[in-house]
This record gives C-alpha cells, sequence and structure tokens, in this order.
C-alpha cells in the first residue's frame, strides 16, 4: 500500500507544471525614457525573460540601443533575448535569441551562441513546426496569435488545444504570443502556457500596473 501511494505521489508531481511566467517583448521604440521603464516594469514582478525587439535599423545603432537594457535585465537576472538576429545576439553577448521561421536555423544560433543560449522558435499554429524546432534543440517553441494584435502582422491563429497538446506531451517549454491581456490570459495559463508573451499590454499604459495585473491573473488561473 506504500508503494502504491509513493507512486501515486511520483506520478502528481510529474504532473505540477510551475506557474507560468512573464515573456516581455520590447515595444519598436526603445530609446528617450524606455530603460527607466523597463527598470519599473521589471521591479513590479516576476519576469522571466525581455525580448530585444526594434527593426529597420542598423546593427551598430540596435547594439547602442540595447545595452542599457542589457545591462537592466542583468542586474535583476532576467533573461535578454534578441529578436531575429543571431549576429546581434552574439555581439551582444545576449542570454539568447528569438528565431522567426526566415531569421536561421536553431543549428546555426547554436553553433554561434554556444550551448548555453535560450534559443526560441516562433512556430505560429504549426505542430509539425514546433516538434521540427524541439527536434533541432531549440529551448522553447512560441505558439501565436491568440488574440487580435497591432504589434505586427497576423497571418495565424492558434487555438487552446495546441497549448495543451504541446504541455501534454513535451518537455520543452511553449509561449503563447499574440494580443495577450491580464483579462483574456486566464484560459492560455490554463491550457498550458509556459510563458506569455506580452508587448503592447504592458507597454501601451502603465507599465508597472500591468506587470501586477498579470501576474495577479496568472496565480489566479494556474491549475
Amino acid at each position: 500500500m506504500t508503494d502504491q501511494i509513493d507512486t501515486d505521489q511520483a506520478e502528481q508531481d510529474e504532473i505540477e507544471r510551475e506557474p507560468t511566467l512573464l515573456y516581455l517583448i520590447s515595444p519598436l521604440k526603445v530609446d528617450g525614457d524606455f530603460p527607466q521603464r523597463l527598470a519599473r516594469a521589471l521591479d513590479a514582478g516576476p519576469v522571466a525573460a525581455f525580448q530585444f525587439r526594434v527593426k529597420d535599423i542598423d546593427q551598430h545603432e540596435a547594439a547602442r540601443l540595447a545595452e542599457p537594457l542589457q545591462a537592466i535585465c542583468a542586474e535583476r537576472e532576467v533573461a535578454f533575448i534578441v529578436n531575429d538576429s543571431i549576429s546581434l545576439a552574439k555581439r551582444l553577448g545576449a542570454d539568447g535569441v528569438h528565431l522567426g521561421q526566415e531569421d536561421g536555423t536553431v543549428e546555426e544560433a547554436r553553433k554561434a551562441l554556444g550551448r548555453d543560449a535560450q534559443i526560441g522558435v516562433t512556430c505560429h499554429d504549426s505542430r509539425h513546426l514546433a516538434m521540427e524546432a524541439g527536434d533541432a534543440g531549440a529551448d522553447y517553441v512560441a505558439f501565436g496569435a491568440y488574440f487580435p494584435t497591432t504589434t505586427k502582422d497576423v497571418k495565424h491563429k492558434a487555438g487552446l488545444d495546441l497549448l495543451e497538446w504541446w504541455q501534454r506531451i513535451f518537455e520543452i517549454p511553449c509561449v503563447a504570443i499574440g494580443g495577450i491581456t491580464p483579462e483574456n490570459c486566464g484560459a492560455l495559463v490554463a491550457a498550458g502556457a509556459d510563458f506569455l508573451a506580452v508587448s503592447g499590454a504592458v507597454w501601451n499604459g502603465d507599465e508597472a500596473a500591468a506587470v501586477k495585473a498579470f501576474n495577479e491573473a496568472i496565480a489566479a488561473a494556474m491549475p
């Protein structure tokens, strides 16, 4: 009987999830007072990672903008992830890179950044792409968009079943992205999202209040 209880407890321990965490994505404009805003956001509650996402500027300018933000993250032990660019991530010594489907391969990123780098891959609404990324050695896969968003053009719409399927079968963490707010994130948390990638819902208003609201909503929705 004791052995059965131990086995049941072990099985229960295996299915208990770690709490869902926030993964902040920068707005496109990160100059001016943004470093101070980032510090306020990170000080407002648990945040696992920050993704540096800028467009249409050269790498020298991107590196200049990234450096103070990277320092703020390092001081708070928040992973600093570069969007799209393996070369910029290497130049900065970033904690990792997030790859779209046209931004290079996991293998290329691993070779350039080393075995400890966090490499994530956008997988849209595709189980096939996610399994390919996992097989290639990605550290996380990202699914979305889940809700309408103005942060980027949405060509793919993911369902909750994707998170449920991934959480049930795979150990690699999954990230939900796209139009996520404190008001609508609960279903994503319950379905199995390990991380919530958020941008506009934080930076379009009071960033500290938004981070607090997200963490309260996550805690309320955890199974």
